[in-house]
């Protein structure tokens, strides 16, 4: 629970077994007792107190710790509710943080991220945002702008006073700084992506090839149905696999052929549609046979996208191989292994980090935008900035001049959320879990 009535309502419902003022209860304690409806127990419990202003909230909270189960839990909500407690929002707890000012937007943003990470560098760059090190990055580049600002509206205000004249030059010498720095954020965005959404990786083959057989060996388990009769996988299946801390999204496709019926027809068109939509292409040929018709449709398919080959069934008298004329002219990566036998997959791997740059991204020693809210913006400002450089090269004044400076102001304060409106910080915080 979290507001101010938050010890008024425990003190309802919470025995503790030394019983104190809560005057003197310190914040960030605990206190072992009974959770009691009209004498009846209902639960042993710890209880933590957190008092204003040192806590999630920023406002008096509690946490019950019972024993679990969904009886139990249920109670104990309910005697919160019936004592004059009320339910939570989605986000409600973290929105509060923001509007009581103890973490800015971008932080609150973070929390979400952290919660549904799906790989380790995922959580390491939520925790990073949740840290304050992108906001203090946007905060230094605003004040940048800012200190030229300030020198800017003293000029407009108070021209008679002796100041400084703000140049021409040195607003584009601050206007070129700034450009530098969020060109170098909104180009992270690329690696950022691919941290938290992962890659969209599409296994195509014709009919048999071992698309599924690959799925398999790569999950490590029998996800997708392998037989020796072609055209099994009728409709796409979709898994994240974690390779090397960065989640790929595996689609295992229908297999590329003329169709036998209108079913297998709408597979295969759809497998097509998710290859030319693809991150990465892994087109997988049967290595002990040689390329036919269909096999040359999937090699055009590769051809102008980020693709690996990979020809299987190596353990099966290939006859098929890296020096094929038709496969020499993808100009994409060979690798030779056998999905049954787990053969090559470590090379697929490599090959994987190396086509992305996935082992240059140091999040340690970098910042890097994984929100596309925030991506937008910064590209809006980047646009603003140009729009400065234009009023100045149209000879503007120089109060026209600082309405477009203001408006990069606005981009960079809609990030951190000063300036952002109600209806996007509501839909920002339903996306969370229920209180969180």
């Amino acid at each position: 629970m979290s507001g101010k009535k938050t010890f008024e309502i425990l003190d309802k419902i919470f025995e503790p077994k030394n019983r104190e003022d809560i005057e003197k209860i310190k914040g960030y304690t605990m206190k072992y007792g009974h959770i009691l409806d009209n004498k009846e127990i209902i639960d042993e419990v710890l209880v933590s107190y957190f008092k204003a202003p040192k806590s999630y909230t920023t406002e008096d909270m509690c946490e019950i710790n019972s024993h679990g189960g969904n009886i139990v839990v249920r109670r104990i909500l309910e005697l919160c509710l019936k004592n004059g407690a009320k339910l939570a929002e989605p986000g409600e707890f973290t929105k509060r943080a923001f509007l009581n000012g103890r973490i800015d937007l971008l932080q609150a943003e973070s929390v979400i991220d952290v919660i549904n990470a799906k790989s380790e560098r995922e959580m390491k760059t939520g925790i990073k945002q949740l840290e304050g090190f992108l906001s203090k990055e946007i905060k230094e580049i605003k004040q940048e702008i800012l200190d030229v600002m300030v020198n800017i509206e003293v000029a407009i205000d108070y021209p008679e006073y002796d100041v400084d004249d703000v140049t021409n030059s040195q607003i584009l010498n601050m206007l070129d700084s700034v450009e530098k720095k969020l060109i170098k954020l909104e180009k992270s965005f690329d690696n950022g992506k691919i941290i938290k959404e992962g890659i969209k990786t599409a296994i195509i083959g014709r009919p048999n090839a071992g698309k599924s057989s690959l799925l398999n060996a790569i999950l490590k388990e029998d996800r997708a149905i392998v037989t020796e009769i072609e055209g099994t996988t009728r409709d796409t299946i979709e898994e994240f696999v974690n390779i090397n801390g960065i989640p790929l999204k595996l689609i295992d496709t229908a297999g590329i052929r003329k169709a036998k019926d209108e079913v297998e027809r709408i597979g295969i068109e759809k497998s097509r549609e998710i290859a030319n939509t693809a991150d990465l292409v892994i087109a997988i040929f049967d290595a002990s046979k040689e390329l036919s018709e269909e096999d040359l449709e999937i090699l055009n398919i590769a051809k102008n996208k980020k693709s690996i080959i990979l020809l299987n069934k190596i353990d099966l008298n290939p006859v098929l191989d890296e020096n094929n004329e038709k496969i020499k002219e993808i100009r994409s990566k060979v690798i030779k292994i056998s999905a049954l036998n787990n053969i090559g997959l470590d090379e697929l791997y490599n090959e994987i980090m190396n086509l992305f740059n996935l082992n240059q991204i140091n999040l340690d020693n970098e910042l890097i935008i994984t929100n596309v809210r925030h991506k937008n913006l910064i590209c809006e400002a980047i646009k603003n900035i140009n729009e400065v450089r234009e009023t100045i090269n149209n000879n503007m004044p120089l109060d026209i001049i600082a309405i477009y400076i203001k408006n990069i102001l606005e981009d960079l304060g809609n990030i951190t959320g000063e300036f952002v409106d109600e209806d996007i910080i509501n839909e920002i915080f339903a996306k969370f879990c229920l209180g969180k």
